[in-house]
């Protein structure tokens, strides 16, 4: 429905063109316009499909994440010994979360906004706390 609604809007103005030689001239352009807005919004679709799954146990925690367009990634640890941390400012991004532990540091919620981010790591940090260990 959204990329029919673009097609016609972007057709709009070759409606003044219509019966001349000079819509023949634009037409390709035109095309090539419609071309590059429905590859977008494939990709667009295909990026819907990254999540990240992060289960948690009393001795491990998992997190895995599936990106549509590479290999799927797997860490754990033992969530006794794992550091939790948001860098407000100072991160690649505003809210920067990451798990840190068994050797690793990974990034959590990279696709998330940055209130998001800012609101998992509270619900982590709580999550963490009632396994009976103490929190960043």
């Amino acid at each position: 429905m959204v990329l029919a609604d673009c097609v016609g809007f972007l057709m709009l103005p070759l409606l003044s063109l219509l019966g001349t030689l000079a819509l023949w001239a634009m037409l390709p352009f035109m095309l090539v316009v419609l071309f590059a807005i429905w590859l977008s919004f494939l990709r667009n679709y295909r990026d819907g499909g990254l999540f990240e799954e992060l289960t948690l146990w009393p001795d491990m925690i998992v997190v895995h994440r599936h990106n549509p367009r590479h290999a799927a990634q797997d860490w754990q640890a033992n969530p006794y010994w794992i550091s939790l941390s948001l860098r407000q400012e100072g991160g690649p991004v505003e809210n920067y979360l990451t798990l840190k532990g068994a050797g690793r540091e990974i990034e959590l919620g990279a696709f998330l906004s940055p209130e998001e981010r800012f609101e998992l790591h509270h619900e982590l940090n709580h999550a963490l706390g009632h396994l009976g260990r103490f929190q960043s």
